[in-house]
């Protein structure tokens, strides 16, 4: 069974681990907070100009192989992606100056995104929703209802499907997680609209169907997903790859989803309905899985002790 590791967080939203140490961002607060083993979280610094409001505000978090912290947040002329150098040791971390990567990605009170991740070729990768203006998924050109491929400095990789542009796939609603199996295939989780939520298997260039489909709809041009759900069961937001399982945290369905990368129209449910809605998945370094609640962000119901951070060896779900 799962065991504490903090409580008493404000929605947060991601957990990242910098040289060892957990960072967790909280949506509304903008802080960034440093666990120490016993759970005590301390901030380390607070995210300026964040101003999202509904589902924006400060959300994912990466770490490149130099440990400088990655984070995706909104602002008033919308999301963006900034670089932060952290300076401390354990227990005094400082969050340095930003340094922004990427801006006047499309942002509103719904449908932002905000997962980012670094892929196993070194490109940081972004999860982008479609703020709402379902056409802007259908258009190469928008960064809105997209996965982007950059450099660590934010510019275009020479291999990227478009010329002299950041967009790797199109036509997505509102994608919150990104992974990559053992073998290099790329696969990110997307709410859907009142259909069809999706976990799509990710290929350069390819066309996912918003707002045209959306699930399974079998139309030429279109790639679709290789498992489904009703969103009642699922809101898939965060993912993680541990040792060939895709492990997904679901916000209305309350449950945590493993996947076999191999099998991936199959699926596992745990701990159904009896943590709350579930927002991201981490492995720690020393190979548990971390899941992070979500019930103070306004659509929850948070008991005592939320939200809370939950520790359990994937072994033993």
């Amino acid at each position: 069974m799962p065991s504490h590791v903090t409580t008493n967080l404000q929605a947060p939203w991601s957990v990242v681990f910098l040289d060892g140490t957990p960072l967790v961002s909280e949506r509304d607060s903008a802080r960034i907070l440093e666990l120490a083993e016993d759970g005590t979280a301390r901030e380390i610094g607070t995210v300026t100009g964040v101003t999202g409001s509904g589902e924006g505000g400060l959300l994912g978090m990466a770490v490149d192989d130099q440990s400088r912290l990655y984070v995706y947040s909104t602002a008033s002329s919308g999301n963006r992606i900034q670089r932060y150098s952290v300076t401390g040791t354990a227990g005094s971390l400082s969050l340095g100056e930003p340094q922004t990567i990427i801006d006047q990605i499309p942002a509103a009170g719904w449908h932002d995104g905000g997962r980012i991740a670094f892929g196993p070729d070194g490109m940081l990768y972004a999860a982008t929703g479609d703020a709402g203006q379902r056409g802007t998924a259908q258009d190469p050109a928008s960064l809105a209802g997209k996965i982007l491929r950059m450099t660590p400095d934010g510019d275009v990789p020479e291999d990227n499907p478009f010329p002299d542009s950041l967009t790797y796939s199109y036509g997505h609603r509102n994608p919150q997680g990104l992974a990559w199996s053992d073998d290099g295939t790329m696969f990110a989780t997307e709410f859907g609209q009142d259909t069809w939520d999706e976990l799509n298997i990710i290929t350069p260039g390819g066309n996912y169907g918003w707002p045209t489909v959306e699930g399974i709809a079998d139309t030429d041009g279109f790639t679709d997903p290789v498992q489904q759900w009703e969103p009642s069961e699922a809101s898939p937001s965060g993912m993680v790859n541990i040792e060939g399982t895709l492990f997904i945290a679901n916000l209305r369905g309350q449950v945590l989803r493993a996947v076999p990368s191999a099998h991936p129209a199959t699926s596992t449910d745990y701990f159904s309905g009896e943590y709350g809605r579930i927002r991201d998945v981490a492995e720690s370094p020393d190979g548990d899985l971390w899941l992070i609640t979500n019930n103070t962000d306004g659509r929850g119901e948070p008991g005592p002790e939320d939200d809370r951070i939950l520790r359990v060896h994937p072994s033993m779900r």
